[in-house]
């Protein structure tokens, strides 16, 4: 068997070790309807021989011929978050199963990255762009570059409709009532909440669920327990500003019997500031979340959460760019698209009922 120098294999070695023709090697291995009048025999040959000789069809070639390269850009703002993970794994399970490359690149927050790789993807001629928003994402221009492109777009994580960007996030409002609910039906009614930092988009549905549902419970909010996280860098910033604030609620000589924290990190880091001044989760002070990451599963105590599907958020994101991409539905045919996912209350080992009597300030 004639050995080859270098690099992949091509249909020119298969050819050559099989005897036959590129061109009748070419029909055989890309199944084309021809390749019914190769002989059985003369096929399956082929075959054996490109199996043996690791032969792999040339994508490239192929996506020159079809003017179609088969990839979607994945760029997600940061992969360090928890929350993107699962959002991943369901955009890939999505594109998977449809024959599509997800090209994954991770901008580490910082805003430079994240335009250098926008341009890339738009320079390999990505056919669609999924784009997972952190906790710290910051919208960029460039975005309107892609649609510009007539590339489709659809971002995970944050609402930028207004942008004409198609968008998928979770029900905030409800997550937040959610929330709230769940403590209420504890019989908490001294509740401290830690808002997300002002100006994320996030932040102030959530809000409105938990006063529409604070309202209707008869609960009064104490703006002296009402505390907001400052603009984070980082997802750890989350789990740091929940150990001060906790801090801040004692000190703050208030009496609580529940926090209500922003997301789940935050809560852990609550916990953790609670915990240290020897009051103890739940039984002095209940601690919710929000997200529903594997922090929060894993944590003693694991924290009661509002769940987000994010594994189905990434799934229907993937489906939605392969629908954009297969029909041509480009970002500037119609309105932009809203999907809100619903939210879901899990309830763990860090809330419980309220007891007439807790220990310290916390009660």
């Amino acid at each position: 068997m004639p050995q080859k120098k270098s690099g992949h294999v091509t249909l020119t070695d298969v050819a050559r070790a099989s005897g036959f023709s590129v061109s009748t090697v070419s029909i055989v291995l890309s199944e084309a309807p021809l390749s019914q009048n190769v002989a059985a025999a003369t096929r399956e040959h082929v075959r054996a021989m490109a199996r043996q000789l690791g032969y792999h069809p040339d994508a490239h070639a192929r996506s020159l011929r079809r003017r179609s390269t088969q990839t979607i850009g994945v760029l997600a703002f940061d992969l360090s978050d928890p929350f993107c993970i699962p959002i991943m794994r369901g955009i890939q399970s999505g594109l998977h199963s449809a024959d599509y490359l997800p090209l994954v690149m991770d901008a580490q927050t910082q805003r430079k990255l994240f335009d250098g790789y926008l341009n890339l993807l738009l320079e390999r001629r990505a056919e669609g762009l999924i784009v997972i928003a952190s906790w710290v994402f910051e919208e960029t221009n460039l975005l309107a570059d892609v649609r510009k492109n007539n590339v489709p777009i659809i971002i995970v994580g944050r609402d930028l409709t207004s942008r004409g960007i198609n968008s998928i996030l979770v029900d905030n409002e409800a997550g937040g009532a959610l929330a709230m609910q769940h403590l209420s039906d504890l019989g908490h009614k001294k509740i401290a909440v830690i808002r997300g930092p002002q100006g994320m988009s996030d932040s102030e549905p959530r809000w409105q669920g938990i006063q529409r549902v604070a309202n209707e419970s008869g609960i009064t909010l104490d703006p002296r327990l009402v505390f907001e996280l400052p603009a984070l860098a980082d997802p750890e910033s989350g789990f740091e500003g929940g150990c001060r604030l906790a801090t801040e609620m004692l000190a703050s000589g208030r009496s609580f019997s529940a926090v209500l924290a922003f997301d789940d990190l935050t809560a852990l880091g609550v916990v953790r500031g609670l915990t240290e001044a020897g009051v103890r989760v739940p039984e002095d002070c209940s601690v919710m979340g929000f997200d529903d990451v594997l922090p929060a599963r894993v944590a003693t105590p694991s924290i009661s959460t509002i769940r987000q599907p994010l594994n189905e958020m990434g799934l229907k994101a993937a489906e939605h760019i392969l629908h954009a991409v297969k029909i041509k539905n480009l970002p500037t045919a119609g309105p932009s698209l809203l999907v809100k996912a619903s939210p879901e209350l899990i309830v763990r080992s860090s809330t419980a009922v309220r007891k007439s009597k807790k220990k310290g300030r916390a009660g």
